[in-house]
């Protein structure tokens, strides 16, 4: 129970200050930019893989005490990676439903504390960009983001009733998924997959960046760790 628990609660932030101080002696002159989407990817794919298995500790967690629950996920609705916005939903709800067994009126609307978890959200990828590496290599992006955030990232945007994501969110995300299945499965290797014209005119285009996908990422780890904490008080 224990070591799920402590892996549940902790940050996902942490893998990006690892990276940052590993990457710190390398400089961020020209030379080091053929390492940069090596490193994203490599950072970006621990950070989703962590995040798939901190979903699939949760769902354990609550089986272990719920035994219904337990024939239900495990049997009647089972899931796969936990990659994809749909099983992230569906565990969210499953989180939701199991702290209101012992508190029904519980309203993660106003008492997830979204204010907070927006404003670190957009904190923690400004501090692990600023004065680093990474914000040279994602110069653009990061510039986009640190103008704009306070409009693609909105609390009504995320944890609406049993929603993690309301549709502007989920547009984003299923942005991040492409790019997860395009590293996990290394297309790369064999496919160059180049926007079309048509997708580079497209609005959504400016979202498709790594600094807009690790802040979903922190997000999305920042909504479950409230939950989960949550969860743990009622249970007790």
């Amino acid at each position: 129970m224990s070591e799920h628990k402590d892996f549940i609660l902790m940050p996902i932030t942490k893998i990006l200050h690892e990276v940052i101080s590993a990457n710190y002696a390398i400089g961020n002159g020209m030379e080091t930019f053929p390492l940069s989407e090596h490193i994203f990817q490599s950072t970006f794919l621990r950070m989703t893989g962590a995040q798939e298995q901190k979903m699939k500790c949760i769902c354990w967690e609550i089986a272990t005490i719920d035994y219904e629950y337990r024939y239900y996920r495990y049997n009647q609705n089972t899931l796969g990676e936990c990659s994809s916005y749909a099983e992230k939903k569906s565990i969210f709800k499953d989180l939701l439903d199991a702290i209101h067994k012992y508190e029904p009126n519980y309203d993660v609307s106003t008492a997830i504390g979204k204010s907070s978890i927006r404003i670190s959200t957009i904190d923690d990828v400004k501090t692990v960009f600023v004065n680093s590496n990474l914000s040279i290599w994602a110069q653009s992006s990061f510039l986009d983001f640190k103008m704009n955030n306070n409009t693609w990232i909105k609390e009504i945007h995320f944890a609406v009733g049993d929603k993690l994501f309301e549709n502007v969110l989920q547009d984003k995300y299923s942005l991040l998924y492409r790019h997860r299945n395009r590293c996990a499965h290394n297309t790369f290797s064999y496919q160059q997959n180049l926007p079309t014209l048509a997708a580079l005119l497209n609005e959504n285009h400016r979202y498709d960046n790594y600094v807009m996908r690790f802040a979903l990422l922190i997000l999305i780890d920042k909504i479950f760790i409230a939950l989960y904490q949550k969860y743990l008080i009622v249970i007790e």
